[in-house]
Formats: C-alpha cells, sequence, structure tokens
C-alpha cells in the first residue's frame, strides 16, 4: 500500500496542521515551525552513529546499523510516543529532513502498528523551510507596513495588541527590544523565528490584508536579526509617532521592567531563588551599556537601582525602581531616540496619543 504524501505547503501552515518532527533533537533545536513536536526516530547519538556507517560503508549497512539500534522496547517506546501525538492530533503530518528514509520508516510502523496511515511531508523540513523562505520574501514585497514608532516606554506594545492588523515582532522574537528586554527564557532560533513570522505573514496575505501595523524596530531584536527584505520594506513604510509624558512611560516601564519581568522570574524559578536571578538581570542590562551611559552615570544609576532592590527586599516596597527608571528613560533613551528619529521624521503621517492614533489608524488606513 503506498502511503499518503503531502505536498501541499499552503493548507499545512495555513490550517496550523500538527506536525510530527521525527528529526534528531539536536536538528529540531537548530530550527523547527510552530505547531510541530520532537518524537525522534533516531536520538542524536544514534543518528551521528548511523551517519558515520553510511559514510565508510554505504547505506545497506548504516540501515542495517539503524534497525539493530532501535528494536524490542526501544522501537516500541518511540512507536508509541508517535501514536500518542497522532491520537491528541488526528490531523497530524510528519516529516523527517528531506523526507527519506526517517520519514518512510515512520510512518510505516505507524501503520504497521495501527492501521493508521499518517501522512509525510515530501521533501520534508527542507522543503517546508525553503517554501517559508519564498513566501516570507513574496510577504515582504506584497505587504503595506505601518509603522508605529515612539520613545521607549510609550507603550506601542500595547497599543499593537489592541489591533487586528499587526504583526507583534517582539512577541515573536520573545525579547521586549531594548537591552533591559530579556525574558526568563530564551529566544528562539533565527530560523523558528523566521518560520513563524513567514507563517504570520502569509495568512494575512492569504485573507487579502496587506496593510499591517508594526512596531518601529531597530534591524536586531534581542539577538536576533529581523529579515533583510522585511527590514528595508519597513523602513520605506509610512510612520505614526506614538506620544505620551514622562510619567507615562516610567509607570509603563515600571510595569514592563518590575511587575512582570519579576512575576516571570518567580513562575520559572520560585520566590527566592527567581528575586535573586531577576536583580542579577538588572544588574548585567546595566552592565552592557555601561560604557555608552559614562562612568558617572553609571554609578548613579547602578546606586539607585540597588537601593531599589534593597529596599524591595527589605519592605517589599518597589516604588523606588521609579527612580532609576525615569533617569534611564529622559537621560539615556531619550537622547538616542532623537538622534535616530532625526533620519526618519520625513515618513511621519501623525504625531499623538494612544487613542489618537488608534482613531487615525481605524479612519485614515481602515485598520481594524
Amino acid at each position: 500500500m503506498d502511503l499518503p504524501l503531502i505536498e501541499d505547503f499552503h493548507s499545512l501552515f495555513l490550517n496550523d496542521t500538527p506536525l510530527l518532527d521525527v528529526r534528531s533533537p539536536v536538528e529540531f533545536s537548530q530550527g523547527a515551525f510552530p505547531h510541530s513536536e520532537n518524537f525522534p526516530l533516531l536520538n542524536d547519538r544514534e543518528r551521528e552513529s548511523v551517519g558515520i556507517q553510511y559514510k565508510n560503508l554505504g547505506q545497506e549497512e548504516a540501515i542495517r546499523l539503524g534497525h539493530k539500534l532501535i528494536q524490542g522496547e526501544i522501537r516500541q517506546a518511540r512507536i508509541q510516543a508517535w501514536l500518542n501525538f497522532i491520537q491528541r492530533h488526528p490531523q497530524a503530518v510528519l516529516y523527517c529532513f528531506r523526507g527519506g528514509m526517517r520519514s518512510r520508516i515512520s510512518q510505516q510502523w505507524i501503520y504497521d502498528t495501527s492501521g493508521i496511515a499518517c501522512p509525510r511531508v515530501k521533501g520534508g523540513y527542507k522543503a517546508l523551510r525553503r517554501f517559508l523562505i519564498d513566501q516570507l520574501e513574496i510577504s515582504a514585497e506584497s505587504i503595506q507596513p505601518i509603522l508605529l514608532g515612539g520613545r521607549t516606554g510609550i507603550g506601542k506594545t500595547v497599543l499593537l495588541q489592541q489591533l487586528q492588523q499587526q504583526v507583534d515582532l517582539e512577541g515573536i522574537f520573545h525579547h521586549r527590544g531594548s537591552v533591559f528586554g530579556k525574558h526568563v527564557t530564551p529566544q528562539p532560533t533565527q530560523i523558528s523565528i523566521e518560520n513563524q513570522l513567514s507563517i504570520e505573514l502569509l495568512k494575512f496575505r492569504h485573507q487579502h490584508i496587506l496593510q499591517l501595523v508594526f512596531e518601529d524596530e531597530a534591524a536586531n531584536i534581542g539577538s536576533r536579526r529581523i529579515p533583510v527584505d522585511l527590514y528595508h520594506k519597513m523602513q520605506q513604510s509610512p510612520l505614526i509617532q506614538l506620544e505620551a509624558s514622562v510619567q507615562e512611560r516610567v509607570e509603563i516601564t515600571f510595569n514592563e521592567y518590575i511587575i512582570q519581568a519579576l512575576a516571570e522570574h518567580f513562575h520559572f524559578y520560585g520566590h527566592e531563588l527567581g528575586f535573586d536571578q531577576w536583580s542579577q538581570q538588572l544588574h548585567q542590562s546595566f552592565d552592557k551599556i555601561q560604557r555608552r551611559l559614562g562612568g558617572e552615570r553609571y554609578r548613579k544609576l547602578k546606586a539607585l537601582l540597588e537601593q531599589a532592590l534593597q529596599e524591595q527586599l527589605r519592605s517589599g516596597d518597589n516604588s523606588l525602581h521609579r527612580a532609576w527608571i525615569e533617569s534611564l528613560l529622559v537621560d539615556y533613551y531619550d537622547p538616542m531616540y532623537d538622534y535616530q528619529f532625526s533620519k526618519k521624521q520625513h515618513r511621519v503621517v501623525f504625531r499623538g496619543g494612544h487613542d489618537d492614533v488608534l482613531d487615525f489608524l481605524h479612519h485614515h488606513y481602515q485598520i481594524k
């Protein structure tokens, strides 16, 4: 019996089809797709051994070694993991790297054990990745970005999340955008980010939605970069400047850097270790910009930070953090913003507060 083969990649990604990835864990860690889970046919050590055998003695001996390594209870455990995934996701599709031996074997073992004909992807991960790279280039050419700019802490992300026609790059990149914007868990790989971004843009294009709001970002968000074609398109697009008072910005930044970030650390590490790790991350963030701050300002801000942390630890009062946040925004971020903004102010089509910007987007661009 010929088991089913899938080559309609549009439908796979538009429908968020669950993907059963049978590559090795190291391959999966280097780049993956949303809605994919890794249940390998060969683990990293086994794949390396089979690869060496293939190089030295050829395909037939490599296959023989693979079957020797995966037999008995090991084989049954791996088949059961696949069946558990398929039971949770009856529409699942499986793939290996090139759609070759590993996915064919996995598909056949699933069928022989259960009678389930789980489709496999023609060309495997490599073909899916090529498809998304091509689609990202098409999207960058097709879409009409509208950029939302403004000073650090102005509330761009808050406004963005009130729109349907928007792409949250900081969400996809898992980073808040500034040197203080690290999350407790690492950023996805560059490949995984590009995959997710390509899928989001593909879905908008499928709905014939081409006008999309993005935050005005630097070329890099954290340690990952915005794809070049998309970034160039963004840099040629109309810019809306969001405005707010210094105190409003302090409160937004306080909520992000202090309230939300600490809660994230508590959830991940527990209470005591979470506070220590969060405090350490704040200190490290200052250390990264020490040279640009200058010695005197660096020492002053670090002293304010340490005072705020000690008071928070002693009494639970976190209000002292507002002092260093305000100084950081006004004395450090604002001059940098003014310099960068001076080079693109000719692209500004509107300036205003939160509600005015929303109103402008709704009425001028018909943004939902």
